[in-house]
């Protein structure tokens, strides 16, 4: 039986479409649909309820040895109120899941985001692998997650949040913060490409929250937004999805992530599988459709008529106003410029690598 996060009677009353995702019952649009959603937040603001995904905390003397160890990037000289995307291997080098770790204090306390599919198993795999001191609570469900997305998202903020509870870097947080007077973690992350801030609350404070920022953002033309935007946004901006992109068959180096593996750490879970394997025979690029048709998920690519992989994620990118999709195909055929067929339903696609990402602001 799905879940429901604390939003679900609000979106339910205000035309949230809702469906199945991850195991919770969350809204895919809203009436307006979803190119009205994405355009908002490309040109304005939109507000998302994530409040699917998994918080954990690793604390304690013992909790940065163990997350170098269990994660791939290095945190030893991260400084607190600092966020840094990672990623969790298997001991074959493969992916476990992608998160976002963020630095609370000096006395090892991190906060570790992570995609709700995966919640059960990231806490399985973490809590079977922690040594000496380290403790870890899985604190998802006393949290509620909303994120403001766009453009206009900071001077929205402003309206309800003095300056000491708005971060001023891209990847960096505030622990004790307060918009609209409720307390709440803000960090300056999001999914989406654009300028954006996610903020962390208890779950009785979500529905105030997020209508206090309904109201503030109201003339600035901020929107309730739902998965499918979410979806589309992130794939226009290039963003990995865990199922998609990457998987436990699939290495950092092979969905192009390499940014996030620290190969000149002393060890961590899969690097020994990892070593020498920094340049993948098949590597995540960037493809345009060209012909008519959209590209999907897990349909095959050729080239000179042969297929030489399958895209991993696919779609009509509204703000571009074109096809585009991801896929992993054999490096020989990864150069921007390289022309490919998409097999769409039955019938070859013209398309072509691309640069990504697709959308930059």
């Amino acid at each position: 039986m799905e879940k429901t996060t604390p939003l679900y009677a609000w979106h339910e009353s205000h035309g949230g479409k809702i469906v199945p995702f991850a195991g919770y019952l969350l809204p895919v649009q809203y009436e307006r649909g979803v190119i009205a959603e994405h355009e908002a937040v490309r040109n304005r603001a939109g507000l998302f309820d994530v409040s699917h995904m998994g918080e954990f905390v690793v604390s304690g003397e013992d909790a940065l040895g163990n997350l170098q160890r269990i994660l791939t990037s290095d945190f030893s000289k991260m400084p607190v109120g600092r966020a840094r995307y990672t990623l969790m291997c298997n001991d074959n080098g493969g992916v476990i899941d992608d998160l976002v770790v963020c630095k609370m204090d000096n006395e090892g306390r991190h906060l570790l985001v992570v995609n709700a599919a995966n919640r059960e198993k990231d806490a399985a795999w973490i809590r079977s692998r922690l040594e000496g001191s380290a403790q870890f609570e899985d604190i998802s469900d006393s949290i509620a997650q909303i994120a403001l997305q766009g453009p206009l998202s900071e001077r929205i903020l402003a309206r309800l949040a003095a300056p000491a509870s708005i971060p001023s870097a891209y990847y960096t947080l505030i622990e004790n913060g307060a918009v609209g007077g409720i307390s709440c973690i803000v960090s300056r992350t999001g999914y989406t490409g654009e300028k954006g801030f996610e903020l962390y609350c208890a779950p009785g404070d979500a529905v105030a929250l997020w209508e206090k920022l309904l109201d503030a953002g109201e003339n600035d033309g901020l929107i309730p937004c739902g998965l499918g935007s979410r979806d589309t946004l992130r794939l226009e901006a290039a963003m990995p999805l865990y199922g998609h992109e990457m998987t436990e068959d699939i290495t950092p180096f092979e969905a192009a992530l390499s940014f996030a593996v620290k190969m000149n750490k002393p060890d961590f879970i899969g690097k020994q599988r990892l070593a020498g394997k920094e340049t993948p025979a098949r590597i995540r690029v960037g493809v345009r459709v060209i012909g008519r048709g959209i590209a999907r998920g897990g349909e095959d690519v050729f080239a000179d008529g042969v297929v030489i992989g399958k895209t991993t994620s696919g779609s009509f990118a509204p703000h571009l106003k074109e096809g585009v999709a991801m896929a992993l195909v054999q490096r020989e055929y990864a150069a921007p410029g390289q022309k490919v067929e998409i097999d769409v339903r039955g019938r070859k696609v013209e398309a072509v690598v691309a640069k990504l990402p697709f959308y930059k602001r």
